[in-house]
């Protein structure tokens, strides 16, 4: 089963589906700004341009590109920098 969900007033917009191993989503996000809280731990992998990531209580601004990841524990909360469109793929669990 597919899911729709959009933050931000449509500027990210993903599907949600459960992978061979754990809960996934892919999605889209437009140039701007973003706080996300997280449930679950997270890996994300960016599919196209980049993201730039603030993880809670670090001064450290981490740039990710096409097909690196990175890792946000279950309840913390993460920054996300666009500068142009970009996409992404976040397993959870």
């Amino acid at each position: 089963m597919l899911t729709t969900n959009e933050y931000f007033d449509g500027k990210i917009k993903s599907i949600a589906y459960q992978s061979e191993t754990l809960p996934a989503s892919v999605g889209v996000m437009t140039k701007g700004e973003y706080v996300f809280n997280t449930v679950d731990n997270e890996k994300m992998t960016v599919i196209s341009g980049t993201l730039k990531i603030q993880l809670t209580n670090s001064n450290e601004i981490n740039t990710y590109t096409a097909g690196q990841s990175f890792r946000v524990p279950a309840g913390d909360s993460f920054k996300v920098t666009v500068e142009s469109d970009s996409s992404y793929l976040c397993l959870y669990g």
